[in-house]
């Protein structure tokens, strides 16, 4: 996607949560296929306002306030897209999406290739993930593993307001569905967004800083944790290279790989639990690639293997600093 010279924007420093808005708003005034429909989204625009003013500007018919019925939403959307609609469906939060997880899996993701590549199903299931608000367990989880698993489904996650911007735009014209997990304790971070660039491939990974000694790998809510981190440990003489994944499926290896055949070591950082989590593949994928270039194993930091705590808690579950700069010293310790 290039931008539009002719209509040339400039840049502005926004909320997360505000430029999701505007890429929705202007994906609606360029193609009226678009609609946003969800629990309301319309005339409360959302819990975390991600679609506020949009149902007054565009109208019902095009920001539908649905019942509260998941897989009753996504089984719409899967019909409005097989008539040429696109449709951006809101998952109010991330426990909420299960019961349309039959709809998603089963029916979304395989229409494509049961009907040989004849019909296409632009759909994208925005999803406000992961912890860090004070919430209770269904409004705190990081499912994307369960999502990322699964062939005909593409997962992404923006971790600052240009991602989330173009990212966004991109996933609406993708004629495949999109699983967009967007992380929600950062909807009130303000970065830049040049509305006149541009952007990345949807699926291409980032880095984010460059560094020498060892790669830290992520997406979403946990880039800033390692940012952080590799600022720590800046001042303790250590230079640690932050790769921006962006995407869960399909992920970008090769720029990953580039990364680690320079650094040597690997670590792979996200909120959901290490078992089975999106890190177990990046771990056995850069292994197998970069098993000759690594001085020391790939290691992950993530939630533990436990449902999500109540919020007085969380602090101890999510990762921070601390957890990622320990696996940072084991990993250099090799």
């Amino acid at each position: 996607m290039a931008a539009d010279t002719a209509t040339a924007r400039g840049s502005k420093k926004l909320p997360l949560s505000k430029a999701l808005n505007e890429a929705l708003r202007v994906s609606m005034e360029q193609d009226p296929k678009v609609l946003v429909m969800g629990e309301d989204v319309g005339k409360l625009g959302g819990v975390f306002r991600i679609t506020d003013g949009l149902q007054k500007d565009f109208g019902e018919k095009r920001v539908i306030d649905t019942p509260l019925a998941e897989s009753g939403i996504v089984g719409t959307a899967i019909g409005l897209a097989l008539r040429g609609y696109r449709p951006v469906v809101e998952i109010q939060f991330d426990g909420f999406v299960f019961p349309a997880y039959d709809q998603i899996v089963t029916q979304l993701a395989k229409m494509h290739a049961r009907a040989l590549g004849k019909v296409k199903l632009p759909v994208v299931i925005r999803i406000p993930y992961a912890g860090g608000i004070g919430a209770v367990e269904h409004h705190s989880e990081s499912p994307e593993a369960l999502f990322a698993h699964v062939p005909g489904l593409k997962c992404v996650s923006p971790s600052n307001s240009e991602d989330a911007y173009w990212m966004m735009r991109q996933a609406i014209e993708c004629d495949d569905p999109v699983v967009f997990f967007e992380p929600k304790r950062r909807y009130w971070d303000k970065s830049e967004v040049d509305f006149d660039a541009v952007p990345e491939g949807l699926h291409t990974a980032r880095v984010a800083r460059e560094g020498t000694d060892l790669t830290l790998a992520a997406y979403g809510p946990m880039v800033k944790t390692c940012l952080g981190a590799a600022t720590a440990a800046e001042e303790e003489g250590t230079s640690l290279e932050v790769v921006d994944l962006r995407s869960m499926s399909p992920i970008d290896f090769d720029t990953l790989q580039a990364s680690v055949e320079k650094t040597g070591r690997l670590v792979v950082v996200h909120e959901a639990p290490v078992f089975l989590g999106t890190g177990s593949e990046v771990a056995a994928r850069i292994t197998e690639r970069c098993f000759y270039h690594l001085e020391a194993p790939v290691l992950r930091v993530g939630g533990f293997h436990a449902p999500y705590p109540p919020a007085r808690l969380e602090d101890e579950y999510l990762p921070g600093l601390d957890r990622v700069l320990d696996a940072v010293d084991r990993a250099l310790a090799y």
